[in-house]
């Protein structure tokens, strides 16, 4: 195995050590996935809900996958129902909702997918947007397509980290992670 240069962080209160990946050539960023470490989504899931518990909200939404634990926490700490949008159709999700994005992991446009029986729990609904880091903007605005487009009102949004220099400060986060250039 090789060896890897990492970036150190805390969040949440925990030290935590993200390997660097090239996203583009001379653009690295801390890679941050939070699947399968229990003690940073019980962390960050505590401290979003702690952040968020004044934003009128009756539902959580997030994309799959890296942050379906985080919501799924959030859930639970908030009392609130929680949608995941979906990265691909499936024939049990109906006359599902949808629209495309194009995420900086992996380079490609893609599609959220709002499940059929999911549309109700957004329809004027205040809806808190969850992701694990908002770098581009670019999921995120997908996710806002298909909230608006199922007649909800996104109230708050909130991630673990947002990335990058850009004007992050209408987003509830944790932590910023820089982005490396050469």
């Amino acid at each position: 195995m090789t060896s890897r240069e990492t970036y150190t962080i805390q969040v949440a209160g925990l030290t935590r050590h993200f390997p660097l990946f090239e996203v583009a050539p001379g653009v690295r960023i801390a890679i941050f996935n939070m699947l399968g470490d229990t003690y940073v989504v019980k962390a960050a899931a505590a401290a979003l809900a702690e952040k968020l518990k004044d934003t009128p909200a009756d539902v959580l939404v997030t994309a799959e996958a890296k942050s379906i634990p985080l919501i799924y926490e959030m859930s639970a700490l908030m009392g609130l129902p929680y949608v995941v949008l979906r990265k691909a159709y499936k024939s049990y999700m109906g006359d599902a909702l949808s629209a495309e994005t194009v995420s900086i992991t992996t380079g490609k446009p893609q599609t959220l997918y709002l499940d059929e029986k999911d549309q109700a729990l957004l329809r004027a609904r205040r809806v808190i947007l969850v992701d694990d880091v908002i770098s581009t903007g670019s999921t995120l605005k997908g996710m806002e397509l298909v909230v608006n487009k199922a007649g909800g009102a996104i109230t708050r949004i909130a991630a673990v980290f947002t990335e990058g220099e850009a004007d992050w400060s209408h987003i509830v986060a944790l932590e910023n992670l820089p982005v490396f250039t050469d």
